[in-house]
């Protein structure tokens, strides 16, 4: 991609970002097409971040930060607390726990010390299809609290997202994560949801939280909190977990 050529010919400090209308080659985790209508919000983000830092030893959070960074964009603006847009774990921004509306994608590399972190982003504004839009959710809290909350815009809402990133990675940075974690969880679906390990016969396991890498706590019957990763097969990430040996 182009930026990913671009990202090692700027100045260090400088980031880079690219702000798409519309994407012909979009990418999903796990090689799917990600479909990008006009009035999606598209961009690909390039941060550096120093292996030798609390971001740099707990990568896996990246994508935790930017899902939360895209909520708190809209969620931030003084009128627009709450619409119900939410994170769900591990790379996905939903209405309520209902529909997704926008997905996170995130590349490291290592050069030396310094982790060149391409992060790509999309998330629905003013397009209803395929699925949702924050535009949507904007007009059934209007019409639900008789609310006059004007529409979105897709650069308004990137440039905010960049925003809060850069502060939630100071935070992050200077207190690890417990500095980020009450409002992750502010604004996560799963909270005493229940899943399956395994197989969609495995033992059921309630959600309790991520762990310090950013892995999902998942509390068995008699087996306290263990930290379980997604199979990476399953279409629904929460549907199969596995446990780490």
């Amino acid at each position: 991609s182009l930026i990913g050529r671009l990202m090692f010919e700027l100045p260090e400090e400088m980031g880079l970002i690219a702000v798409a209308v519309r994407q012909t080659q979009g990418k999903g985790r796990g090689g799917n097409v990600w479909l990008s209508p006009v009035g999606c919000a598209l961009s690909t983000l390039h941060i550096s971040i120093p292996l030798h830092s609390n971001l740099g030893q707990r990568i896996p959070f990246i994508q935790h930060l930017v899902s939360l960074a895209v909520v708190e964009a809209v969620r931030s603006i003084p009128g627009y607390e709450d619409i119900e847009l939410r994170v769900k774990w591990p790379n996905d921004i939903y209405y309520s726990d209902l529909m997704k509306l926008g997905g996170v994608l995130v590349n490291s590399t290592l050069i030396e010390t310094t982790f060149h972190i391409l992060i790509g982003f999309g998330f629905n504004v003013n397009n209803s299809n395929p699925t949702i839009c924050i535009n949507d959710l904007v007009a059934k809290l209007n019409r639900e609290e008789g609310t006059e909350l004007k529409p979105l815009s897709a650069d308004c809402l990137i440039a905010r997202t960049v925003t809060v990133l850069e502060r939630l990675i100071e935070v992050f940075q200077e207190k690890g994560p417990n500095g980020v974690l009450p409002q992750y969880y502010k604004y996560w679906v799963h909270s005493g949801k229940q899943v399956r390990l395994g197989s969609e016969a495995g033992p059921a396991a309630w959600i309790v939280g991520i762990d310090d890498y950013g892995y999902l706590q998942v509390h068995q019957e008699g087996k306290g909190v263990e930290s379980v990763h997604p199979d990476g097969n399953s279409f629904d990430m929460l549907r199969n977990l596995i446990v780490p040996k």
